[in-house]
């Protein structure tokens, strides 16, 4: 039986599909909803920001705010409460390190824009691949 699912969340319209999934699929188990923001890159990435602001925690919860808010409607919708969480790094490395503890991992099959896909890769097959747990990939 699955008690904790990890449903990785973006801005995208797949990654709240994947939620909605989760949610339908495992209607009693403890969900978390896990936003990792980019790690530094030579382009700038999201985490420079991170690491130049007075209170980098409080600039990680506010570049999570609207992907949380989603999530919170979503489960609201389904008429349950989702935990929700944000984490600095690399997407696929820090939800594949992050899936040890849950039974399962949902994810969208990829982000929102073009430029994600070919600049940071395809997280969902890296996760599908490494992951200590089933990974349910939604499209």
């Amino acid at each position: 039986m699955v008690e904790r699912v990890l449903v990785a969340m973006d801005d995208s319209e797949l990654s709240e599909r994947a939620l909605r999934f989760a949610l339908d699929a495992h209607p009693d188990a403890d969900v978390t909803v896990l936003h990792v923001v980019g790690e530094p890159s030579s382009m700038m990435g999201a985490a420079t920001g991170i690491a130049l602001a007075d209170d980098s925690e409080e600039r990680v919860r506010e570049l999570s705010e609207d992907v949380f808010e989603r999530a919170g409607e979503i489960a609201t919708e389904h008429g349950v409460a989702v935990a929700v969480e944000s984490e600095v790094g690399s997407p696929a490395s820090r939800i594949v390190e992050r899936a040890e503890e849950f039974d399962v991992v949902v994810i969208g099959t990829h982000s929102g824009s073009l430029t994600d896909r070919l600049l940071v890769g395809n997280v969902a097959k890296s996760v599908f691949q490494n992951a200590p747990v089933p990974v349910t990939v939604v499209r």
